[in-house]
């Protein structure tokens, strides 16, 4: 079975538990109108890509923290989209989970998606020790000091630093990726941790750029809203061009940050494809 259609088999797994009898049935609905279709589902394929680089042996493991990861990732886009933050009306092309389901089911769809990211660990079978560390690493992800909630946060203070606001908001859930992947291989985990550190924060500069130099119907939400909101951005801060040459330098750092392994063609070609997938159309001959 390819990389994608583990993901989507695991995720809907997940989705299911919620569909069983006793949910609300509306709460059911908007988490798996939140999950589904399918995005670009990037880190739960780097989390398997990452495994498959250390010499995968538990696909059990690697698919549990990669459905985990993405469960908390469509959570936060969520909770993002809310009026209390970016006030977005539509998500990948359609109405936002609050526009379509009603700010109350919103909030509780982004808190079962949460939970329901722990509950998938939790029924994973493996040793010990293993389950301990996916389940750390996933949990730091999430929460303070710097996981995605610290990430949120950081746009409710008086003062932000670029750069750690774009590590918790972005690069949390990255660097658990590359950790989860690893260590769900049974890999010494903690040397990958740059590796998604680096490509989260890529991420989150390409996000930047999109949001000031894309359509709406190319990235399928609202544009511009960084200037609108005051939002901490690369491309307010350096410039359109400066935010490109940061983002090809930190997709380059993240390739060479990756640890001795026996697989890593994969993974390197992954993370050049994201780098020039993610560069706005009509910048596309900067996306180098």
């Amino acid at each position: 079975m390819d990389v994608t259609s583990r993901i989507e088999r695991a995720l809907n797994d997940a989705i299911g538990q919620a569909e069983l009898p006793g949910c609300p049935p509306r709460l059911a609905a908007a988490m798996r109108y939140a999950v589904f279709p399918r995005g670009a589902r990037v880190r739960p394929r780097l989390c398997h890509s990452v495994a498959a680089a250390c010499g995968e042996d538990h696909p059990a493991a690697t698919e549990a923290a990669g459905a985990a990861l993405e469960l908390l990732h469509c959570a936060s886009l969520v909770h993002d989209d809310l009026p209390c933050f970016d006030a977005a009306e539509t998500r990948r092309g359609r109405p936002s989970v609050h526009k379509a389901f009603g700010e109350p089911l919103a909030v509780l769809t982004g808190d079962a998606l949460i939970v329901l990211a722990f509950q998938t660990l939790a029924r994973l079978q493996c040793t010990p020790e293993r389950l301990a560390m996916l389940t750390l690493t996933v949990a730091r992800s999430v929460g303070v000091p710097s996981g995605i909630v610290a990430g949120q946060a950081w746009e409710c203070e008086d003062k932000i630093d670029l750069v750690h606001y774009h590590r918790a908001k972005t690069g949390a859930l990255f660097a658990a990726a590359t950790v989860a992947g690893a260590a769900s291989a049974g890999a010494d985990a903690e040397p990958w941790r740059m590796v998604g550190e680096k490509l989260g924060e890529a991420y989150q500069v390409a996000d930047d750029i999109r949001d000031a130099a894309s359509e709406e119907d190319e990235i399928g939400k609202p544009v511009g809203r960084d200037l609108v909101l005051g939002r901490p951005s690369a491309v307010i801060e350096l410039g359109l061009d400066g935010a490109l040459y940061r983002l090809h330098d930190l997709v380059r750092g993240a390739i060479d940050a990756i640890p001795p392994c026996p697989n890593g063609a994969e993974l390197r070609s992954l993370m050049l494809s994201e780098a020039r997938r993610l560069v706005p159309a009509k910048l596309a001959q900067f996306a180098a």
